[in-house]
């Protein structure tokens, strides 16, 4: 009896790691956890107590040793996923919140703490900045271990994957991405994640391709199903034909030459075709980044984000804490120039260490956040501009303030920048006297009193991100409106044109760092546009690389002519597309 082949459909994803896999699905399939309720005798109640700290020790093994295990397997720089667990496992807040609720309510230590952890990841869940978002997962990882240990239960894991398969998940935690065998993994898929999940850096880390975010994937797929995962392109392709199949071979045999090239090209110059050099940075958020920096052999770092030390931390990091980070940073890269943005929270990043600080607040995009926060709390900030300074001892450093609207902000940050310099040289302590001090324009009103923020700026740099949602007042993490976030539009481009105009007139250097400068698309029509730097996340350096070598300086100025003339930003996006396929034809 024979049976009707299955239909071949595709879904798409967003492309997370490079690579393109075919084989049968291995469907993992996590089960929620049914907490126990009950109310725990008064007699009890401090053996309960004793209970939650044993389950804490325990659970601080297991991670100790999975962490272990990933150093041996994956290496020393994929195991720093689990210092936030550990930091997660020691959060006093997260601790005394659980035993002030198990005080309160009498009810199973179980209960209470994963009630508070849950309110832990619904609010990092709910923050707009993708890095940060994931680290909801972090805590629900943690808090799942825990409560297994509470209820004498054994968590599941990834290790009874033996054949060859592609894992389909719904999501995937980093303990379980930890138990993945990368002799038996060849590729993941899962339903939710984005290009910042634990999954995806396991299996970045793994080289196996990788692509997140197919809704629902689970539900129709079951063991055994064939897939084909595209890593470059996001699509997932479920019992592909084989007509699909040999398209496939030729496009991943098109893509490793492509990928080999652009990594050949990196080793040279970024200069174009007309003598032109092009300065390219690299956007980094923790010292462990480094390594990153110097292999994808970006020039320096054109934005340090600093606000991570403080977001992964239980307490805001000391004076000292800061130091130690910043001088690791400064001194692993030197000479190269390290750009250290002063601490942006507020907004969608709340600070963890010091959760009434900033408080909860109905429009906090525009509300209590970056340069005002740290103006109000003038020790704090402080702290922070005496840590940047000692490390400008130990390289080259620039420093820079985010979210300034006018020249007031301006000029009291750089009055406490003044005390912060009288402090260190009353203590005997070395900086760089030098140190150049520079200003992010990505508020409107920057841009407008670019050319009064220019007289007291030795530098400014442009934080698209923020500025085109501010230009276009559109909410990036509103899906209704998202699509109307374009970096193309007539506002945008005029604006970006006055502030590099504003700054060259007054012979300040303009960099940008925000995501325009990573995309291989508009880097051309920046450049074009006048921007000196691009600072971008390591891994897209080669690409931008690339395209500056094949492209000449003049023609990128005449494209920004010309897209400067239009007023649909579909004709000028069009523009930059052409300009991109002509020269990205890699042989």
């Amino acid at each position: 009896m024979s049976t009707t082949p299955k239909s071949e459909f595709t879904v798409q994803g967003i492309a997370a790691s490079k690579g393109i896999a075919y084989g049968q699905v291995f469907l993992y399939l996590q089960s929620e956890l049914e907490v126990p309720r009950y109310i725990v005798e008064p007699d009890k109640r401090v053996a309960e107590i004793a209970r939650f700290e044993q389950a804490l020790i325990v659970t601080r093994q297991q991670i100790a040793r999975i962490q272990e295990q990933v150093t041996k397997n994956l290496g020393e720089a994929e195991a720093l996923i689990f210092d936030a667990h550990q930091m997660v496992l020691e959060d006093q807040a997260l601790i005394g919140e659980t035993i002030r609720d198990f005080e309160k309510s009498g009810l199973n230590i179980e209960t209470c703490f994963n009630a508070v952890a849950q309110r832990y990841i619904q609010a990092f869940a709910e923050i707009d900045d993708e890095y940060l978002r994931e680290r909801a997962a972090d805590i629900k990882d943690v808090a799942k271990r825990v409560l297994h240990v509470l209820m004498g239960q054994t968590a599941g894991s990834l290790t009874e994957l033996v054949d060859k398969r592609i894992i389909v998940a719904n999501d995937i935690s980093p303990s379980e991405a930890a138990g993945i065998d990368r002799s038996a993994a060849l590729g993941i898929v899962t339903d939710a994640g984005s290009r910042t999940s634990h999954a995806v850096i396991v299996a970045r880390s793994m080289k196996i391709p990788a692509v997140v975010g197919v809704e629902d994937l689970t539900t129709k797929l079951k063991d055994g199903d064939w897939l084909m995962v595209d890593g470059y392109d996001g699509v997932v392709i479920v019992n592909p034909t084989e007509q699909t199949l040999f398209r496939y071979g030729k496009i991943q045999k098109i893509k490793q030459s492509f990928e080999s090239q652009l990594m050949t090209a990196n080793e040279l110059p970024a200069e174009t075709l007309d003598g032109v050099a092009v300065t390219l940075r690299a956007n980094i958020e923790k010292p462990d980044e480094v390594a990153l920096v110097k292999h994808y052999r970006a020039s320096g770092v054109g934005l340090y984000r600093t606000e991570f030390l403080f977001l992964s931390a239980a307490k805001v990091p000391t004076e000292e804490q800061q130091y130690a980070a910043y001088r690791e940073i400064v001194a692993g890269l030197a000479p190269a120039p390290v750009t250290i943005r002063t601490l942006d929270v507020g907004g969608d990043k709340p600070l963890p260490g010091d959760p009434e600080l900033i408080g909860p607040e109905a429009n906090p995009f525009l509300g209590f956040r970056a340069i005002r926060m740290c103006l109000e709390n003038p020790e704090l900030f402080k702290n922070q501009l005496r840590a940047i300074l000692r490390a400008s001892a130990h390289g080259t450093v620039e420093l820079m303030y985010p979210m300034i609207s006018g020249p007031e902000e301006l000029d009291r940050a750089n009055l406490l920048l003044t005390e912060a310099r009288a402090e260190l040289k009353e203590r005997g302590q070395a900086y760089d006297e030098k140190m150049r001090v520079g200003t992010m324009i990505e508020i409107p009103s920057a841009a407008i009193a670019g050319d009064v923020l220019a007289e007291k700026s030795d530098f400014f740099s442009i934080g698209t991100n923020d500025l085109i949602q501010y230009l276009l007042a559109i909410d990036r993490g509103n899906s209704r409106i998202a699509h109307l976030y374009d970096p193309t539009h007539p506002a945008v481009l005029r604006t970006l044109k006055l502030i590099v105009d504003t700054g060259h007139a007054r012979g300040l250097k303009v960099s940008v760092c925000g995501e325009m400068a990573g995309d291989a698309l508009y880097a051309p029509l920046l450049l074009g546009l006048g921007v000196d730097e691009l600072s971008m996340t390591p891994t897209l350096v080669p690409s931008v690389r690339y395209l500056v070598r094949v492209m000449k300086m003049s023609d990128a100025r005449a494209l920004a002519v010309e897209a400067l003339k239009q007023t649909d930003a579909k004709k000028t996006h069009a523009l930059a597309e052409a300009f991109y396929n002509e020269r990205m034809k890699i042989a």
